[in-house]
């Protein structure tokens, strides 16, 4: 038997030469694919930021009507997390109500000076005005896709609904009222009691304290008011430090980490 011919020699130098080409070209798209990503998402990122900044801004706008100084919302968002990470929730969900729940109070901008700011007692029509709050805060925050603004509405929507199903606007009891707006009802019930209001000054914290326990599986989610009185202690500590470094809305959306960088101040600044 004859031995096979000899492999012939192909000469690849024009082959190599093209899959370099090619190489540097799908590097040098790639590249640019990831520039434009990276360039979307800050892009997107920058609309997210100035529609948070905005809503608190309304959010603000609010409090001032209610004859407030505009701390009231600071100290809800950070006690919401708080309570949130007690209740077991995970960090990721705790931070997002953190940002929510200065927004709870957001539709009383649309309530009338005369109701808003009536010093006695209001008449049925006048709190029927007044308990379109809610809804109105809904509407404002609209039907958006944006996971925080959801969840702001829910806690716009709900944090006046009570676990007898004795609240408004929709008489909803129990767990069918959303967790983010008994967490919200809870810490907005505490604050208010504790800090001074243009009809009556501050109750001390042992007897906001007692109050609240008091409307526990009435008001409130008795699980959520044991757990706020078993870390009263570490929820006023918080306040207290939100309070004496003066953060303002823009702290939240750092977090509790925001309160170390800030030296202590005697007042908050808005």
């Amino acid at each position: 038997m004859s031995p096979p011919p000899p492999t012939a020699l192909v000469d690849d130098t024009a082959s190599r030469s093209f899959d370099a080409a090619a190489g540097a070209q799908m590097e040098f798209m790639l590249r640019d694919l990831g520039r434009m990503y990276r360039e979307r998402n800050e892009a997107l990122k920058e609309v997210t930021r100035a529609h948070h900044d905005a809503l608190f801004r309304l959010a603000l706008a609010a409090e001032y009507r209610d004859d407030d100084t505009g701390e009231h919302i600071v100290r809800m968002g950070f006690g919401a997390e708080a309570l949130a990470l007690a209740a077991g929730e995970d960090a990721a969900w705790a931070a997002m109500l953190r940002k929510a729940a200065p927004m709870h109070d957001i539709g009383k901008i649309g309530i009338p000076d005369a109701v808003l700011k009536k010093p006695g007692q209001l008449t049925d029509p006048e709190r029927d005005v007044m308990r379109r709050h809610p809804e109105i805060g809904a509407g404002i925050l609209g039907q958006s896709r944006i996971p925080l603004f959801k969840l702001a509405a829910e806690v716009s929507l709900t944090h006046h609904e009570r676990w007898d199903g004795a609240g408004y606007p929709h008489g909803l009891a129990a767990e069918a009222i959303p967790l983010s707006g008994r967490i919200v009802a809870i810490c907005d019930f505490f604050d208010a009691l504790t800090m001074d209001r243009c009809y009556r000054p501050a109750f001390s914290d042992e007897r906001a304290l007692s109050m609240l326990a008091a409307e526990s599986g009435r008001a409130f989610d008795p699980r959520l008011v044991a757990l706020f009185i078993a870390h009263a202690a570490e929820l006023m500590a918080l306040r207290d430090r939100v309070n004496a470094r003066g953060a303002s809305f823009v702290d939240l959306v750092d977090g509790p980490a925001a309160l170390d960088r800030l030296a202590p101040t005697s007042g908050a600044s808005l």
